[in-house]
């Protein structure tokens, strides 16, 4: 199959859903020819094939940081990405045409499948349909929810990443087709193992990891609330990814005393990333919403039990007891004294981590991507008969 995909970030723009898609682009591209449309910016090469996916960089309007889009970007990506496509079908032939989130990639890519008349399929992500930490949610304006209904609507094919996003669209949006649950995937690579003195980190002491980009979802102040609990007084947290909440996190760490027990890594490799997994105690997460969590399974795979809230996409996997601890969405409390129960209790948390690690081996990349291949085999000789309803509300 030869496919085309929208997506206004896709690494190193961007966090979780940009990986997640160039993951599985990789692995669809061993057998396929893959080509991506994503969001120019700065010095980033405007064409080029990364890892055997061709990649398209088209000019947006305001982005100024390579980790959150501006809303001028958002808004001006549909039509250059949709004039970048047109521009790419001159010379190439694809079968399917396949979007990153309903909005804004959707919005682009399904109107551009309907005028060359080729099957469209779009992956709902979370953010695209509900994020409980911005103003401007999809789910909030009236504007965006037409949109998004508008691509659910025309496409041949709507995927969601988890049951959570799932029923957060049927519940906020008036789409009532079908939608297909295919869980992400993660690909771990060999790293050379890293004592925690190479990776700047204390030795002698109970080390939590956070992973993700530093955007006020992500809840890394609630994290910083709970080092201030007394029960987590051993603790020190290692801070992994950047974002515009970098400098704020950083200032309020040390006006509230915990600085010395807070490690802001930034934005590291991927090796290093791994590293630092594997040279921690236990994974936590405030986060206010995910509409998957791929952090979650790459923790898994690292050995760690995962310490987190009762809410997201998350829980198709993470079970309380089983792969660490789910408290209370929001209460900070509870989450210090998880924190604190799993630092008294090492033995039973290394227990944990290992049986993790299987876990987590069951939601590989190539699996993903295989039932990402057969969706849209059965969507491509789908259409060769018919065309979306138009009578799905």
């Amino acid at each position: 199959m030869n496919i085309l995909t929208f997506n206004y970030e896709y690494p190193p723009l961007g966090g979780g859903g940009g990986v997640a898609h160039a993951l599985i682009a990789e692995a669809l591209a061993v057998r396929h020819g893959v080509c991506v449309i994503t969001s120019a910016f700065g010095d980033l090469p405007r064409h080029e094939v990364i890892r055997g996916v061709e990649v398209f960089r088209t000019p947006v309007l305001g982005r100024r940081d390579h980790t959150a889009a501006s809303l001028t970007s958002v808004l001006s990506y549909p039509l250059s990405s949709w004039i970048q496509a047109a521009l790419v079908l001159r010379h190439r032939t694809f079968d399917v045409i396949h979007g990153y989130f309903a909005v804004p990639s959707g919005a682009g890519s399904v109107v551009l499948a309907r005028s060359v008349g080729l099957p469209h399929v779009v992956t709902l992500l979370g953010g695209d349909v509900y994020d409980p930490s911005k103003r401007l949610s999809p789910h909030r304006v009236a504007p965006i929810r037409w949109a998004v209904d508008a691509v659910l609507k025309h496409s041949h094919a709507v995927v969601a990443d988890s049951r959570n996003v799932r029923e957060n669209t049927y519940r906020y949006y008036r789409y009532r087709g079908p939608i297909e649950v295919i869980p992400l995937g993660f690909r771990q690579p060999h790293v050379p193992p890293a004592r925690r003195a190479e990776l700047g980190l204390p030795r002698d002491v109970f080390l939590a990891v956070t992973v993700g980009r530093l955007v006020r979802r992500k809840g890394v102040e609630q994290l910083l609330q709970a080092l201030r609990k007394p029960e987590c007084s051993m603790l020190h947290l290692v801070v992994v990814g950047s974002g515009p909440e970098m400098q704020r996190l950083s200032n309020e760490a040390a006006q509230t005393g915990v600085a010395t027990r807070v490690t802001f890594a930034g934005q590291v490799s991927e090796e290093r990333k791994w590293q630092i997994l594997e040279a921690a105690d236990v994974y936590v997460s405030a986060t206010m919403h995910e509409g998957f969590g791929l952090a979650y399974l790459e923790a898994m795979a690292a050995g760690l039990p995962v310490i987190t809230y009762d809410e997201g996409g998350h829980l198709d996997f993470l079970q309380h007891g089983e792969t660490g601890t789910l408290v209370a969405a929001g209460d900070v409390a509870a989450l210090a004294n998880a924190l604190a129960r799993a630092a008294e209790c090492s033995e039973a948390q290394a227990r944990i981590g290992q049986a993790n690690r299987r876990r987590a081996a069951e939601h590989r990349i190539e699996q993903c991507a295989k039932t990402y291949e057969a969706l849209f085999e059965r969507v491509i000789a789908a259409s060769a008969i018919r065309s979306p309803t138009d009578d799905q509300h």
